[in-house]
């Protein structure tokens, strides 16, 4: 878009299209700025492309822009036919057909064709007689008539933008389903997870990614550097030669120590979409760089829900809930077939009674301690869940933290730093702010939003990875942890092993237990954030509903 047309509020002519195709979609795109290129947008560009390339004079192209319309927009071409100038729309796929009728154009694409005919008449100084519209989908060539009600069409189009603009509630979701289908919005819409909450008996089509696009790149190298080549990061680490790594290939950078970034491969960053993450050597969160403009809407909306103490106080009662029995069911699961203590049965029943509390809980306060005396008990639980010939020296004697004081706690803390990062990139994807939360109390060391999330993936995320490979014997006593008298952190070698663990995670497929369909944990992640976001935007009631099986 021009800067005229940011600055005036112009209304884009393809935008119109959207608005009538679905206004869910028109308000996403135009008004929180959400666009998501898939396959089937490529392949329009990749048309436009080819027809740009045709030659012969009498095809034209021009970028118009109406004050008096509010309207700017690039058709795809102007002919000359039978005395006067037409304006050309193509299409990839196909006319509505009805039988025993001749093909005609969707509404959207007439309401389309027609404005881009009301800016060529502005331009041109004189009257146009119709707008043909080229389905390639089927080599057919519509011809649209522009007559006043298709001119009023186009009006009342432009009307219902400008109304769309000046609020900041979503409309509602598309009523056709099958429009959802093919729109690549759809991962930012959950239409199918809208209809299910409305219906149960509704069975949910997955359109939500099952997998995040691209690798988690890890630099743990403190005199290494990142540059740029062309679209590839250059990494450039001490002993080792230089390489190239393509963005396409990368989702997300993350530091640990004192690596350099340059500002050429920042700009590569904010290009591609890129996070970039600090942290230091020890697994604290220093900052991260997040690109694109600041998602407004979407923030108003959150700052007006979480103002709400019962709003609060619903979704603390939830999280609570869902940690809390996820570490009982992990702790039952993890000692099925053994013979469980008198110290074991008691932890877990005192879980089990504090669980009960949760719903009941008048407060986010009380919640707080609901929580944090489940997590005390479940911890003093994990030797109880270790093998009998676990070494001493990984067996933990309750949660340490800032510092940790023994290896198990520093395999724990490293690995919800790295959770943290992964929450943080789901927040940041659906444009919440970090810092405004439900459940944590605020403070400068963390972001309360990241904090309670987090909540839900502990212990199938890394509870669960930390126990087995501490089972498996995967860690190295030695080599893995550097060990003073105040803490203990994990060595170089001990970082880089919690790395690929925590990362081959995050690819592991599992099935959602109530929309029903599989997804790896770095989208359930996100899944859950847009979940979250649905509480106060149009369709509650699916946030925090997964559990461990």
């Amino acid at each position: 878009m021009s800067a005229a047309a940011e600055n005036d509020g112009l209304i884009r002519v393809s935008a119109l299209h959207a608005l009538l195709y679905c206004e869910r979609l028109f308000y996403l795109e135009e008004v929180e700025e959400i666009r998501l290129a898939d396959a089937s947008v490529y392949a329009g560009r990749t048309l436009h492309e080819e027809l740009a390339k045709e030659e012969g004079e009498e095809q034209r192209s021009f970028f118009l822009t109406s004050e008096k319309l509010g309207l700017t927009g690039k058709m795809d071409a102007v002919k000359h036919r039978n005395g006067n100038w037409v304006v050309y729309e193509h299409k990839r796929g196909k006319p509505l057909l009805r039988k025993g009728e001749e093909p005609q154009a969707w509404e959207s694409d007439i309401t389309q064709a027609a404005a881009y005919s009301l800016l060529l008449e502005e331009h041109l100084q004189r009257g146009l007689d119709e707008a043909r519209i080229r389905y390639h989908g089927h080599n057919v060539t519509v011809i649209v008539t522009l007559t006043a009600e298709n001119r009023e069409k186009v009006y009342q189009a432009i009307q219902r933008a400008r109304e769309l603009r000046t609020v900041t509630a979503r409309p509602p979701v598309c009523e056709s389903s099958r429009k959802c289908l093919k729109c690549s919005l759809a991962p930012v819409c959950l239409p199918e997870e809208e209809r299910f909450v409305q219906s149960r008996e509704w069975e949910p089509v997955r359109l939500f990614p099952a997998e995040i696009e691209g690798a988690a790149l890890h630099v743990t190298g403190h005199q290494a550097r990142i540059g740029r080549s062309g679209e590839a990061f250059k990494l450039e680490e001490a002993s080792e030669p230089a390489r190239k790594i393509p963005s396409a290939d990368i989702h997300s950078i993350t530091i640990h120590g004192n690596a350099q970034v340059t500002t050429q491969a920042l700009q590569l960053c904010a290009d591609k979409g890129i996070h970039l993450h600090w942290f230091s050597g020890g697994g604290t969160h220093l900052g991260s760089f997040s690109p694109g403009p600041g998602p407004v809407q979407r923030r108003i909306r959150q700052y007006q829900a979480l103002t709400d103490p019962g709003m609060c106080l619903k979704l603390a009662r939830r999280t609570v809930l869902a940690k809390v029995e996820g570490q009982l069911r992990f702790l039952l699961r993890a000692t099925r077939g053994k013979k469980r203590n008198e110290t074991t049965l008691a932890g877990i029943e005192e879980i089990r009674t504090l669980l009960k509390s949760v719903p009941t809980a008048e407060g986010v306060d009380i919640l707080r301690g609901i929580e944090g005396s489940a997590a005390q008990t479940y911890f003093e639980l994990i030797p109880c869940v270790l093998n009998e010939d676990t070494p001493s020296e990984l067996i933990p004697s309750g949660r340490s933290r800032r510092p940790p004081k023994d290896r198990f706690n520093a395999i724990l803390s490293f690995g919800y730093s790295m959770l943290y990062r992964a929450v943080f990139e789901g927040v940041l994807a659906v444009g919440l702010e970090p810092a405004f939360g439900f459940l944590h109390t605020p403070r400068s060391s963390a972001h309360p939003l990241i904090m309670d999330l987090m909540e839900l993936f502990r212990a199938p995320v890394w509870d669960i990875i930390t126990v087995s490979s501490i089972n498996r014997r995967q860690w190295n006593i030695a080599n893995d942890f550097s060990v003073t008298r105040e803490k203990v952190w994990l060595s170089d070698e001990g970082r880089k092993k919690a790395i690929i663990l925590f990362e081959r995670r995050m690819q592991d497929k599992w099935k959602h237990p109530v929309l029903d369909y599989s997804l790896s944990w770095q989208r359930t992640m996100e899944l859950e954030v847009r979940l979250l976001e649905k509480e106060w935007t149009d369709t509650p009631g699916l946030f925090a509903r997964a559990r461990l099986r």
